[in-house]
């Protein structure tokens, strides 16, 4: 089956997961005015006597069904969405290795920078939320947790990479995966700035995997930066990371998926954060 069919598949399936969650989410409104309007007489009538409490208590075990049963399909519906992503990402490498590779086809263009600038904030911006169950700890690579010590980046992820400029000078910047070496304890990355188009061969320790998951301030607060924690960030308008000291961890997630704000720079966004 071609990743075509399959994502067309999969999107079909997911539709028809969301029509269930509206269904769902529909009928337990329903139970929640019921509830509403409950401690609405109660209140008119200023009682609580034993028919509305256990009223109340098969309402409300009515309504934590609901909500199970609600949350479970959400959670359905966000692994078909991290399976689609992972097929879009797949047949987005393959595209840029049989580019890379054949000598028949003419060169890319290369990429004009506002248009990488805008596809780096959305590939940022649109990091799956980490939700976790009741009790699960965050895991590696959600918000500040690092990846583990021995972690091995895939092929396509992005990272951040210390490489030397032209000047001699060392810089890490954001870079791409192309693949990883287990006898050389070395990865090849390339250069995510197209005008340079370079490919880089280095070793684990001058590679950081950036966070794959965004943590959820309300739930998750110890998988956050921390204020006044050295890190690296993303440079605005440009693929060079620097060093900066977090100014304002997020209080809650927001339509922006605005991450932390740091200091030394009057930026209120930043497209990926690092560990230093």
């Amino acid at each position: 089956m071609s990743a075509d069919t399959k994502i067309a598949e999969l999107l079909t399936e997911l539709h028809q997961l969301i029509k269930q969650t509206q269904e769902e989410r529909s009928r337990s409104e329903h139970n929640l005015l019921n509830i509403q309007k409950t401690h609405e007489r109660m209140q008119t009538e200023n009682k609580t006597s034993p028919y509305y409490r256990t009223k109340l208590r098969g309402l409300y075990t009515t309504a934590k069904a609901d909500a199970e049963a609600e949350c479970s399909i959400l959670r359905h519906d966000l692994d078909k969405i991290a399976e689609i992503k992972s097929l879009l990402e797949e047949r987005r490498i393959a595209a840029k290795m049989a580019g890379v590779y054949s000598d028949s086809d003419p060169p890319r263009k290369t990429m004009r920078r506002g248009v990488l600038m805008t596809l780096l904030q959305q590939s940022a911006m649109t990091l799956p939320l980490w939700i976790g169950k009741p009790g699960e700890s965050p895991p590696p690579l959600c918000g500040a947790v690092p990846a583990s010590g021995d972690y091995v980046a895939k092929q396509g992820d992005k990272v951040a990479a210390r490489v030397k400029a032209v000047d001699g000078d060392e810089q890490w910047i954001l870079a791409e995966v192309v693949s990883y070496s287990h006898s050389a304890n070395k990865y090849e990355v390339d250069d995510i700035d197209e005008e340079g188009k370079e490919r880089h061969t280095l070793s684990r320790r001058r590679i950081i995997p950036l966070p794959q998951w965004k943590a959820n301030p309300e739930t998750d607060p110890e998988a956050l930066f921390s204020k006044d924690q050295l890190v690296l960030a993303l440079y605005p308008q440009t693929t060079c990371f620097y060093r900066a000291l977090i100014h304002t961890p997020p209080h809650r997630v927001s339509g922006s998926a605005r991450p932390a704000r740091v200091l030394k720079c009057k930026i209120n966004r930043t497209f990926w954060v690092a560990v230093f």
